[in-house]
């Protein structure tokens, strides 16, 4: 003969396949057994079922938003070598974890020889930001242009512009890796325009500012868009030698990697 306890399990397994709840039904039954154990009232037994539907939902939320982000590799501050790259003040990288940047649309550019942590801190904190809700698309600068100048040759860069910031932060990795043409500069700077006060961006770049005229082949262009990107910025720079070659000298690379690094 069924107790009230198996009817009521019933009921809530019904009512939360109408829900579309399946955590609440696995976890009821276990949820009961302790707040009976713990002498829960009704009220914290609710919460508490409710809870783990919630949660649920907010990482299997913040997975698919990791997913659709397109990063390279998932990445977070907790891998990071902070005894390697001493630069990197910890405390201050977990105060931007916690996201108030993106609140007031503000960037984060990360400068760095090649090796010293860039790409990582930037996938850390575009993942910190998925798991608070908000969209994140990644990609290499060549990318973001690539993408731009389809675009632009199919004549619909006002739309693409539009679509890119329906994100609401954007990671541009390696800025400095590869000199921009003129178009490729001026679609550039229309991201960066595009983007100034509304939404943010993560960037990074193996060169200083003032090198970077030589990457946009116009010290102007370069000028104007330093000032858009750092207007709302953390600038946070990155020194010493690549953690990637830790443990080797140039003398034992292959002479063709040691060429390939001067």
């Amino acid at each position: 003969m069924a107790t009230r306890m198996d009817e009521a399990l019933g009921r809530i397994d019904y009512l939360t396949r109408c829900l579309k709840a399946p955590r609440i039904q696995e976890n009821a039954a276990k949820l009961a057994d302790l707040a009976h154990q713990d002498q829960w009232t009704n009220l914290e037994y609710l919460a508490a079922v409710l809870e783990t539907e919630v949660n649920a939902r907010e990482a299997s939320g913040t997975q698919l938003r990791i997913n659709a982000a397109n990063f390279p590799a998932v990445k977070t501050l907790a891998d990071f070598n902070f005894d390697h790259q001493l630069n990197a003040d910890k405390a201050h990288l977990h105060r931007l974890a916690a996201g108030g940047w993106l609140t007031q649309k503000s960037n984060i550019v990360l400068l760095g020889p090649p090796g010293t942590g860039k790409t990582h801190l930037g996938i850390s904190l575009g993942i910190e930001a998925c798991a608070q809700g908000i969209r994140v698309k990644f990609d290499t600068a060549t990318g973001w242009i690539t993408r731009l100048q389809t675009a632009h040759q199919a004549d619909k860069l006002t739309q693409e512009l539009k679509r890119i910031n329906s994100y609401q932060l954007i990671v541009i990795d390696e800025v400095g890796y590869l000199p921009f043409n003129t178009e490729a500069a001026n679609l550039f700077f229309q991201l960066v325009t595009s983007r100034y006060e509304r939404s943010s961006l993560i960037l990074t770049s193996n060169l200083t500012f003032s090198q970077w005229g030589n990457v946009f082949g116009d010290q102007a262009v370069a000028a104007a868009m330093i000032d858009r990107i750092v207007h709302h910025a953390e600038v946070i720079t990155l020194k010493g030698t690549s953690y990637r070659l830790r443990h080797t000298t140039i003398d034992t690379l292959p002479s063709t990697k040691a060429e390939n690094m001067t």
